[in-house]
This record gives structure tokens, sequence and C-alpha cells, in this order.
């Protein structure tokens, strides 16, 4: 089944850009993104779509947390199902200390999907998700690495970032 999800952009003369999504409740939920940097979060009158309900003010640092909220939620939701539809096959967070061979290095130098058959499919790094890393991504320490497996791949994954596997 596939989802399509419609995003409008509405230019805002003087004032800036507005991003609209209707959810598939018929709500509408917008972003307003003003020319001075800042951005409204805005929910519309169902009857009306040109009536604002609500306007929630955000700056820059609650904008990114809602953000990684909403990313974070999906990201986990999807690995949820995926592990629901598929028999023996495992989500794993792997801390990767200040001690590992990887850091600093380039996820590709482990051959982590070739060597065990599990992929990283995730890295969270403070606050941040990075989703889908490609092979170019490095890790730096404290990265924490989502990886999706069989439980013997998984053990293969963590041997590798601990530096206890030589491949």
């Amino acid at each position: 089944m596939i989802v399509r999800v419609r995003v409008e952009q509405t230019p805002l003369p003087g004032i800036g850009v507005r991003h609209d999504l209707v959810t598939s409740s018929g709500r509408t939920v917008g972003v307003v993104s003003h020319r001075n940097g800042r951005r409204d979060l805005v929910l519309y009158d169902v009857d009306d779509p040109d009536a604002c309900l609500a306007s929630i003010p955000l700056t820059d640092d609650e904008a990114e947390a809602l953000a990684d909220v909403l990313g974070a939620s999906l990201m986990l939701g999807q690995l949820a199902g995926l592990r629901q539809q598929a028999a023996g096959l495992l989500t794993e967070q792997i801390g990767l200390g200040a001690g590992s061979p990887f850091v600093g290095r380039k996820l590709g130098d482990t051959r982590a999907r070739t060597r065990t058959g599990s992929s990283i499919v995730a890295v969270m790094r403070d606050r941040e998700v990075i989703a889908s890393p490609g092979p170019s991504f490095v890790f730096e320490p404290n990265d924490v690495v989502v990886a999706v497996g069989t439980r013997e791949g998984l053990d293969g994954v963590t041997a590798i970032l601990a530096g206890d596997d030589d491949g």
C-alpha cells in the first residue's frame, strides 16, 4: 500500500512562506516560516481552511526538537513494523565507545552488512537521529548505532564496532 502525503507551499508576500499538510482525518496543519527566521506551527479550522484555530511560535531549538521527536518516533515505528513483518529480524542499539577503532572512520569501513548480513539503519548523535547513513558517514564517540538483522548478525556488528572482529 502506498500512502502519499501532499505538502502545499504558499508564498506569503512580505511575510515568508507557509507549508500546509492535510492529514488523513481531514485536519490541516501548517508551518509559517517568516522572513525574519521565526516559525509558527498552525492548526486550521476544519470547516474554514483559511481560519487559524491556533498558532504556536517556535524557537529554533523548539522547531529542531519537534522535528527530532517526529523523525525519531517515525523511524522507531517503521522499525517496529518491520520487526513484526519479518520473523527473526531484530533491531538493536549499539553504543560506540571512545575506544572503538571506528571512531573517526567511515561507516563503509565496517563492511557490516557484507560481513554480518545486518544493516546499520540509523545513528543517534546527541539529540539528532541520522536515518539511513551512507558509507561515507563518519562515526564520533558516543554515537548510538541502530542496526537491524538476525541475532547472530547483530552480535557480529557489535563485535566489529568494538574491534573484537578482525574481519
